[in-house]
């Protein structure tokens, strides 16, 4: 289910048997955050969801999107509204890492399918598509694998990235546990000068 204000819910695209082999354009970390030296942030989880839950592997295509803080920077003045005219933005794409050949993904996948498989062997019933229960959300096989999953989307990101010839970034800012350092400031500008606002 989702909703547009708060209020009302309609179900998931994805519910829909019709509807499963469709563009899904996403952003992994889940918010906006612009530096100045184009690092990125954490991927989210749920970007592991995508991958490993499905009954078809998705194409996977990585995408490096620059020049955004150019149009849009969190820190413009009024009006904020407006874009910024005459500013360069580009999208550099990668190779499909995703589908059903052979790959890191399918690996995952298969491991994903054993956990699934052996809470069904335990007696749990047939879970409908999105819903796990704590075990599946919360025990550390499950929890590994999402955290592995999203970590290799990351890597594919930082592929495409090298490939339009930014500088390699330094390995702990992918990691959660930096990005914890921010404390309860959620938005605005962090203390290492990027700007960073909840989508």
């Amino acid at each position: 289910m989702y909703s547009t204000n708060g209020i009302d819910t309609f179900p998931a695209p994805s519910a829909y048997d019709t509807r499963q082999y469709s563009w899904v354009h996403i952003f992994p970390e889940g918010k906006v955050h612009q530096t100045s030296n184009q690092t990125m942030r954490y991927f989210k989880w749920g970007v592991a969801r995508l991958i490993l839950e499905p009954d078809v592997c998705p194409d996977i295509i990585p995408m490096w999107v620059e020049g955004n803080d150019q149009i849009m920077h969190e820190s413009r003045k009024w009006p904020r509204f407006v874009p910024r005219v005459g500013k360069k933005c580009a999208v550099w794409f990668g190779d499909n890492v995703g589908g059903d050949g052979e790959g890191i993904f399918l690996e995952l996948r298969q491991k994903w399918r054993r956990l699934v498989e052996e809470k069904q062997r335990q007696g749990a019933r047939a879970m409908e598509i999105g819903i796990l229960d704590d075990d599946l959300k919360y025990g550390k096989e499950a929890v590994a694998l999402r955290e592995e999953c999203t970590m290799q989307v990351r890597k594919a990101v930082l592929k495409v990235r090298r490939l339009r010839g930014l500088p390699d970034e330094d390995p702990k800012v992918g990691l959660v546990e930096t990005w914890r350092e921010e404390g309860g400031k959620v938005e605005g500008k962090m203390a290492d000068g990027s700007f960073v606002k909840d989508t």
